[in-house]
């Protein structure tokens, strides 16, 4: 396979610098707070820029390639985005590096996934275990690619790119039954409109509410005031020593802060032989650094470090705890900006955030509700690990020519058309069992079929 310096595949522009008095409405603008996981940029959450200060220059094109250049946090540097769809000028922040593909020489996606493979990422990020702790143009000029013929990239860019639509179109699934849920919940325990005995709503309709002086408004009759305390047992994180740190899987997990969080439930990536505090399976896990109030559930007991809480519900309502901590967002940015260098908040603030105590009734109402909403969520975000999983797994594989997509005609005279047909399913479902994938339509069967197909026997 024939290898090509990034420099001579494309052209290299950095991104524009601007005051604060620049930060208005006008055209959109992609920082690096805007990377985090994504492949694809959400283009509905980006801040704005004067549009007076930005030159046509500045504005990024359907098929460029977004680099983080530089950050306070080393391991953000590299990252990538590719700017697939865009119907509106979008321009991108002093800290990132832009990437125009020259589409006479490369297919752009592949591009893309390319460089996201682990034989070019190593040349160029941080977190890869190089030196490189600022992105230059020079550094990224000089990543070597390898270019296969332009139809072999077009497939490998069509097959990757509709895993991560996919995974696209999870996420925002995921957005919307949440804030379906968020939405249940503001109406019931904030606005106190949760059905009455007849069904309507509470306090609209005239529901009986009392003043309460430690809460200095009015609740719904019979309701309490409490702190977070009352409904929830807390317990805050300490980490363990470092040397019992490890990443072979000996000990239990161990979760520091929020580095790991995923969609709803973290990752497994570091393990410890000491474990000091614990969460249970099934306890949320609540971000008490730096950006607070992030939050995850724990998939299995783990330990915790000084950077979350573990709490469970004492009251029976482990969902109404939940989503009463994401009505705690506003409170906990506060803490994200009380004048400390790093936001925080202590277990005393933590323990003694008031709030409003529902009686059973509407508690076991909302439970039965929005369980069927979280059992949605913990299964999107199941299908997506799996869709990532595949994605990360055939990544380098296809890349470094282990595995290769053949043509429908190559395969015409392939294992699966001269062995025994029973046994050929056989063994490729066994395949797709090993590799944790579930052939539910996200990737097309037969491309899997086809890698699968052109593997060694010892690769599979």
């Amino acid at each position: 396979m024939n290898m090509m310096k990034l420099s001579s595949l494309g052209t290299l522009r950095n991104g524009m610098n601007f005051g604060r008095t620049a930060i208005k409405n006008g055209y959109k603008i992609i920082g690096v707070a805007d990377f985090a996981n994504h492949v694809f940029p959400d283009l509905r959450s980006l801040n704005q820029i004067d549009s007076s200060v930005v030159s046509s220059d500045d504005l990024l094109k359907a098929g460029d390639i977004l680099f983080v250049r530089s950050n306070g946090n080393k391991n953000l540097v590299g990252r990538s985005l590719f700017i697939k769809n865009i119907f509106e000028p979008i321009c991108y922040s002093g800290f990132c590096i832009a990437l125009r593909p020259d589409r006479g020489l490369i297919c752009p996606e592949y591009l893309f996934y390319a460089l996201r493979a682990p034989y070019c990422r190593r040349q160029y990020s941080y977190s890869q275990q190089t030196n490189i702790t600022n992105l230059s143009q020079t550094v990224l000029g000089a990543v070597e690619v390898p270019i296969p013929k332009y139809a072999t990239q077009v497939k490998l860019a069509k097959l990757f790119t509709d895993i991560d639509v996919k995974i696209e179109l999870n996420t925002r699934i995921y957005s919307e039954l949440e804030s379906m849920a968020k939405t249940l919940y503001d109406y019931w325990f904030v606005q106190f409109d949760f059905p009455d005995e007849n069904g309507r709503p509470y306090r609209t309709s005239g529901g009986a509410m009392e003043w309460n002086e430690k809460l200095k408004r009015k609740i719904p009759k019979g309701w309490k005031a409490g702190n977070l305390s009352n409904i929830a047992n807390i317990t805050m994180g300490q980490s363990p020593a470092g040397k019992s740190y490890n990443d072979s899987g000996e000990g239990i997990t161990f979760y520091q802060g929020r580095t790991d969080f995923g969609i709803r439930f973290p990752t497994p990536r570091i393990y410890t032989t000491a474990p000091t505090r614990f969460a249970k399976k099934g306890d949320i896990l609540l971000s008490v650094r730096a950006p607070v109030g992030a939050l995850n559930i724990a998939l299995e007991d783990c330990c915790i470090g000084r950077g979350l809480a573990a709490l469970n519900s004492k009251i029976g309502s482990q969902l109404h705890l939940l989503y009463t901590l994401y009505g705690f967002q506003r409170y906990f940015s506060v803490m994200d900006g009380n004048g400390t260098t790093f936001g925080s908040i202590t277990k005393d603030g933590l323990f003694e955030i008031k709030i409003a105590i529902p009686k059973s009734t509407q508690l076991d109402a909302f439970e039965k509700i929005v369980y069927q909403i979280e059992r949605d969520i913990q299964f999107i975000e199941k299908e997506t690990r799996e869709l990532e999983s595949l994605r990360d797994w055939l990544l380098p594989m296809l890349m470094n020519g282990q595995a290769v997509i053949l043509d429908t005609d190559d395969r015409a005279h392939s294992k699966r058309i001269t062995q025994d047909k029973t046994y050929y399913n056989q063994q490729f479902e066994k395949w797709l069992q090993n590799q944790g994938l579930a052939a539910r339509g996200e990737v097309d069967l037969d491309t899997l079929r086809a890698i699968f197909d052109s593997m060694d026997d010892d690769d599979k």
